[in-house]
């Protein structure tokens, strides 16, 4: 091992910068081939290990972090992200406790960035690994808030203390019920409110009708800022004046949507995300840092520290350490690429991006549009365009597009309308890119 360590650098970082420099010409998708595991072979040290990765297994990695890759709004990795991310994992910091380094420091100013970002100065957060665990942590305050509201205590009684508990909601994204079932308040908690006409977004009147019956118990409202098909965005405003006739715990999932508070020309469609009593952003997509990785925001620390608090000595203060703040005690240091990027590129560059890639989306709305065969199954608001083929089967398409390895977009259904999504949310991604977007869909 320590002969490894000798030459890793030079090994490493030739083989990645070689995969960096190929990376806008590697296949957006590989269609998957049958792979047996093997045994343990015999120790082969890191030359050998490497030898093996790069013949066996790294020809049927995606090019995801490329320019064309347009599914599950996945975003690249900025050069900075990608330095903090290789530093992380050299320096690898656990940042539960402030007791050993100053990574928790950094993981404090990092959030505090994100905040001003997002325009929400009243609200603390917590690195986590992705939206679904966002979602999750901000629901667990939620359920605690709950359970305050109706005087007994989740985080000692257990979810069955609270009874029937409501989750309105007009558009919830799949992690809304998969986090709702690990708390154990049950994927049918769920109660879905009507939308506007031809909307995904919520029926305000709707809303204030279903809490109307629910009598006074106090419940939970999951708004969406930016829904996974065309990108709408609830009345966030709207319905946080609610509160002034029903108790609710207002929860927004604003995974990718949250973005459009860094441009000017579509930050109104926000407004109000800062009256929300919870909030989840995902990082790893339009913040273009590194997998795994994301942020959730939220009013009532103390709740928060009530859930997920650990009780042992040598773990630090409760008030302050971050060990007691999310489902994690040992947990990587996701803080340190989203701290580069943001030093490097500031709000103006990140801007860029968002601005770029909203550009890019109404690129090929409008091709498709003035296409024959193909029909936008909604406005492109943001950075995703949902349409379908007239006359074709899309998942015809999608394994056509695929295959070819040009691009890759993931199917959906729309309204009862089978359909094909493009998200743009890579800073690598150019018009050029667009349009070979648009040609691989015209010869499928």
């Amino acid at each position: 091992m320590h002969d490894d360590l000798a030459h890793l650098p030079g090994l490493l970082s030739g083989y990645a910068a070689d995969l960096l420099a190929t990376l806008d010409d590697r296949p957006a998708a590989v269609p998957p081939a049958p792979t047996e595991p093997r045994p343990l072979p015999a120790p082969a040290g890191l030359d050998g290990a490497l030898a093996d990765f790069a013949g066996r297994w790294e020809p049927g990695f995606a090019g995801s972090a490329g320019p064309r890759y347009l599914g599950f709004v996945t975003g690249g990795a900025t050069p900075a992200s990608l330095a903090g991310d290789w530093l992380t994992a050299v320096l690898d910091q656990n940042p539960a406790t402030r007791i050993d380094s100053s990574a928790p420091a950094l993981e404090r100013e990092a959030v505090g960035w994100l905040a001003e970002l997002f325009g929400l100065p009243s609200h603390t957060g917590m690195f986590v690994s992705g939206a679904t665990m966002s979602n999750m942590v901000g629901l667990a305050v939620a359920r605690e808030w709950l359970g305050e509201t109706l005087g007994v205590s989740v985080a000692e009684d257990g979810a069955a203390a609270l009874g029937d508990v409501p989750v309105l909601s007009a558009s919830p994204h799949s992690s809304t019920y998969k986090a709702l079932s690990m708390l154990g308040l049950g994927r049918n908690a769920v109660r879905t409110t009507p939308t506007l006409p031809g909307r995904e977004a919520a029926d305000v009147d709707a809303l204030d009708a279903a809490l109307t019956a629910l009598g006074g118990r106090p419940a939970i409202v999951v708004a969406n800022a930016g829904t996974v098909n065309t990108v709408d965005f609830d009345d966030l405003r709207a319905i946080a004046a609610l509160r002034t006739r029903h108790r609710f715990w207002l929860h927004v999932d604003a995974a990718f949507g949250g973005f459009a508070a860094l441009s000017p020309a579509h930050a109104h469609l926000v407004a109000g995300l800062d009256e929300a009593d919870s909030v989840c952003v995902d990082l790893h997509k339009w913040l273009n840092v590194p997998y795994d990785s994301a942020v959730q925001f939220t009013r009532r620390r103390d709740l928060q520290i009530r859930v997920f608090q650990s009780a042992a000595a040598y773990l630090g203060d409760p008030g302050e350490d971050p060990v007691h703040l999310t489902p994690e005690s040992s947990r990587r240091l996701r803080a340190l690429p989203t701290w580069f990027t943001l030093r490097a590129y500031g709000r103006d560059g990140h801007r860029a991006i968002v601005e770029r890639n909203i550009a890019q989306a109404h690129r090929l709305g409008a091709l498709l549009d003035a296409a024959p065969g193909w029909r936008l199954l909604a406005p492109v608001r943001l950075n995703v365009v949902c349409f379908t083929p007239e006359t074709r089967d899309p998942s015809e398409i999608l394994d056509a597009v695929a295959a070819s390895g040009e691009t890759f977009l993931t199917p959906t259904v729309l309204w009862g309308t089978p359909g094909i999504r493009a998200a743009f949310s890579n800073w690598r991604t150019t018009d050029t890119d667009v349009d070979r977007v648009f040609q691989a869909l015209q010869k499928s």
